[in-house]
């Protein structure tokens, strides 16, 4: 186990277990009210969500059976330039954001139909505060020429962008450090013991530390972590994969939510769905699958060579929508879990920090009660 910034420290305002987009997010907007705060990081045998996710900052189509959910992304989407420039002026590290819009490609008319009849319901449901368009194959080759005859047509959206996720991750705990963080990196938490006179014992092999707040943000780990303070976390993993061509011009100018060109110009190409228990690996079936449906997309794929792949797995609960939620039996105990950590990350390092530290926000949290599930 390794501890950096100020080892010897044995009390912290927050401690936040997990340390990945969601948790660092957290910890780098309490760092910023002023806030002492420690992440306890597992280390390289945890599952490492956010070292596999697509990048995305998606608005169009999440929340569809959620206003709330709908309205949380719309809300995180508009605060994204202001994190970004935050993290940057902190850092130095630019994490290429681009919200210039982001297509959603249709191979058939008839998924066409459905998604523009749910985003018109989602517009309905945001009292017309929901931008898009549906677009035919002509309008959608206009809007992006290298998009190929197969495709049926696209929605697009203003709203979407996406960014380098790695960056981001460097940036956050780069920051981290400097607003002078204390990680506690490579061992599992063991046990959180509520203490009589308040505030949590953070308790690891050879390490005790005292907190006033404790957020559970560990990912699939919250499942077992949970009840521990008397709360209720139900997710389960669920795999995607991802594959990753050479270094290509660019081509592709807006994000979609199966392809995408990065900053440095190679191609993502993912969003398999698999119920496959905690396994991260790969499969050539469900690649080939992937692959396929890129090059019906962008025909001039089916030449490029492919570099790398991999699979990781979203925290996901029954619902597919985040639990926010402070334990009754415990005040000041938090579950914190989703599974859009890059969407969210910057309500996560806004809004929903003032919440945490007892402030007055806009979010609809008792949407995101785990309440609504069954123990």
């Amino acid at each position: 186990m390794s501890v950096r910034n100020h080892a010897s420290r044995n009390e912290t305002d927050v401690a936040i277990i997990g340390g990945g987009l969601v948790g660092m997010s957290l910890a780098y907007g309490l760092l910023r009210q002023g806030k002492r705060v420690t992440v306890f990081d597992e280390g390289d045998q945890a599952l490492r969500a956010s070292r596999g996710n697509f990048g995305l900052v998606w608005v169009q189509g999440k929340g569809d059976t959620c206003p709330e959910y709908a309205r949380l992304s719309r809300l995180s989407a508009r605060l994204w330039p202001e994190l970004a420039a935050n993290l940057q002026q902190d850092t130095g590290i630019d994490i290429e954001l681009q919200q210039g819009g982001g297509l959603y490609v249709c191979l058939d008319q008839q998924s066409l139909q459905q998604r523009a009849d749910m985003l018109a319901k989602m517009q309905q449901d945001a009292d017309g505060d929901y931008p898009f368009e549906v677009l035919n194959a002509e309008q959608a080759r206009a809007k992006e020429p290298a998009l190929g005859p197969d495709i049926a047509g696209a929605t697009w959206s203003p709203m979407d962008g996406h960014l380098n996720p790695l960056l981001l991750f460097r940036a956050l705990h780069q920051a981290f450090e400097l607003h002078g963080g204390n990680l506690v990196n490579g061992q599992p938490v063991q046990q959180i013991q509520p203490r009589q006179q308040g505030g949590f014992d953070i308790i690891l092999d050879g390490h005790r530390l005292q907190a006033g707040k404790v957020i559970l943000a560990a990912g699939l780990g919250n499942k077992a972590l949970a009840p521990q303070l008397g709360l209720h976390a139900p997710v389960e993993p669920n795999r995607g994969q991802v594959l990753i061509t050479e270094r290509l011009k660019h081509f592709i100018s807006y994000p979609t939510g199966h392809v995408r060109q990065t900053g440095e110009g190679t191609v993502q190409l993912g969003d398999s769905k698999e119920d496959v228990g905690l396994d991260t690996g790969t499969t050539a079936e469900e690649l080939g699958k992937i692959a396929a449906r890129a090059i019906r997309m962008y025909p001039v794929l089916e030449k490029v060579r492919l570099i790398r792949s991999w699979g990781a797995l979203r925290v996901m609960t029954p619902d597919g929508y985040p639990i926010y939620q402070q334990s009754a039996q415990y005040p000041g105990a938090f579950v914190v879990t989703c599974h859009s950590g890059v969407t969210l990350g910057a309500v996560h390092a806004g809004p929903l920090v003032d919440w945490l530290l007892g402030k007055d926000t806009d979010i609809p949290l008792e949407a995101f009660s785990a309440d609504r599930f069954p123990l």
